[in-house]
């Protein structure tokens, strides 16, 4: 009885505290849906009541190519993450090379660099070579965030993949980018799955870069899209959170749909047999 008894007191702590983190989201989407009239109401709907979807139409008149282009922006970060990446990781996890250790560390300190300071050193670089407020210079300053982490993820996984793939791969012929592409590249699709969905995540949803490198730009990301709209708009509420709620849409789907893989490929090579 009492490890029954611990177990629903854990239950209920762990739906109080789920409730509480999800309230903001579901009072996002109750003002979304609230009439402008009935925003001041005290005490406030807590409901939806007398809905509308005027906000959601006014969204989607204004917002469309914002996010456009933060789905260029965020599937060009995680092309090119991969294509950095990967083989980085490869390189230290397989063929071990003279400062391998040396390069590890490195990639530690690089998560550690404050974003604004990055952006800082690439706003200097974009106005001398021409990449201000363009998509591409968007694409390749996301990256810099991504590359270390998805580096470190593919070096533990890979590392823990068996010497025996490798090695059959070896007396068959096949060099050292043939085995990269034709089997260790393969047999890491929880990996690769993992570094795309952080990527693009953070890529989806960067605000620093945006603002700083492409405050100007004629294609902008939804963020630097719902800035501007707080600013021209700040007492259409409910318009201002329907484009926050249109905004989660995609990352909620990816999460939900790669939330198995991603469990896996965080978790590899934390156990060895």
């Amino acid at each position: 009885m009492r490890a029954g008894g611990r177990g629903w007191w854990h239950t209920g702590l762990g739906v109080v505290f789920t409730a509480l983190m999800l309230f903001p989201v579901y009072w996002m989407i109750n003002v979304s849906f609230t009439r402008d009239q009935d925003m001041r109401r005290s005490p406030p709907n807590w409901f939806p009541v007398n809905g509308t979807l005027e906000g959601y139409r006014e969204v989607l008149g204004r917002q469309l190519p914002y996010l456009a282009t933060s789905m260029v922006v965020g599937l060009g970060t995680v092309a090119l993450t991969l294509v950095v990446s990967a083989p980085a990781a490869y390189s230290l996890a397989r063929l071990r090379p003279r400062g391998g250790g040396v390069l590890g560390f490195l990639l530690l300190v690089a998560q550690m660099i404050p974003g604004v300071i990055m952006a800082m050193g690439f706003y200097a670089i974009y106005l001398s070579t021409g990449v201000l407020n363009t998509v591409p210079g968007l694409i390749l300053a996301d990256s810099t965030l991504a590359v270390p982490f998805a580096v470190l993820i593919f070096t533990t996984f890979m590392s823990g993949i068996p010497e025996e793939l490798t090695q059959a791969a070896r007396v068959d012929g096949a060099g050292a980018l043939r085995t990269f592409w034709s089997v260790v590249l393969p047999v890491s699709r929880n990996a690769v799955i993992t570094v795309s969905l952080f990527a693009f995540l953070w890529a989806w949803s960067d605000f620093v870069f945006a603002s700083t490198l492409d405050q100007g730009g004629d294609h902008q990301p939804i963020t630097l899209g719902i800035y501007h709209y707080i600013g021209n708009n700040n007492q259409q509420w409910n318009a201002i959170m329907a484009t926050a709620v249109i905004a989660s849409i995609p990352a909620t789907v990816l999460l939900v749909l790669a939330q198995r893989y991603v469990a896996a490929g965080v978790t590899a090579g934390a156990v060895k047999d």
